[in-house]
């Protein structure tokens, strides 16, 4: 460790961290001083700016992490939606969250919460790749859907445990299945599916 230089050492961990690494860390990692490592950042970060880079070096959170640069936001974002902004109904939107919380769950569970026909809408979400088959239901054979990795990453989360606490907001599938076995019906079968008539957009 002691043949390496400094700074471009410290490059090649910040190229390969999840979150911001502390000087502390770092200083440890590479067996220097936090003083020196906390120059040598800071030296790096000056000369990124100074070249007019398209990433910066940026303290946050106590650490430290490349960040694009502010200024070339238009071409991270025409690289990452390639062009196409895909938007999603809040009808879509709905259906998701209610997949994401209850999964693995039949469409007719979906509709059930949402109190409306959500095959349409189910569909859409299916050719997105944001949900997928998740086997079937072993007492109706209805197919199971869950949410996928593309899901979590258009997200921005680690994993499902990530989502906001939003379950108890939800009815639990038992009280549905409560509610549909004493003949009172959850959702109106015969309500549009209203995935084409929503005109709020959602970019996902």
């Amino acid at each position: 460790m002691a043949g390496l230089e400094l700074k471009p050492a410290l490059e090649a961990v910040l190229m390969v961290v999840d979150e911001p690494a502390t000087e502390a860390h770092l200083a440890k990692v590479l067996e220097r001083t936090p003083r020196e490592v906390a120059v040598a950042l800071r030296e790096l970060a000056e000369e990124y700016t100074a070249a007019g880079r398209g990433f910066e070096l940026r303290l946050v959170a106590g650490g430290w992490r490349f960040y694009s640069r502010a200024a070339c936001a238009p071409a991270v974002e025409a690289f990452v939606l390639d062009g196409q902004q895909a938007r999603l109904t809040q009808a879509a939107l709905e259906t998701l969250a209610v997949v994401a919380y209850r999964q693995p769950v039949s469409r007719s569970r979906v509709s059930a919460v949402r109190g409306v026909n959500c095959d349409g809408v189910m569909r859409t979400l299916l050719q997105r790749g944001l949900v997928a088959e998740a086997g079937t239901e072993p007492e109706t054979g209805a197919i199971l859907y869950r949410t996928t990795n593309h899901f979590l990453e258009r997200m921005g989360l680690r994993g499902l445990d990530e989502l906001p606490e939003l379950a108890p907001f939800l009815p639990e599938a038992d009280a549905i299945e409560a509610e549909t076995q004493e003949g009172v019906p959850s959702f109106d079968p015969d309500a549009p599916d209203t995935d084409e008539d929503d005109d709020k957009t959602t970019e996902l």
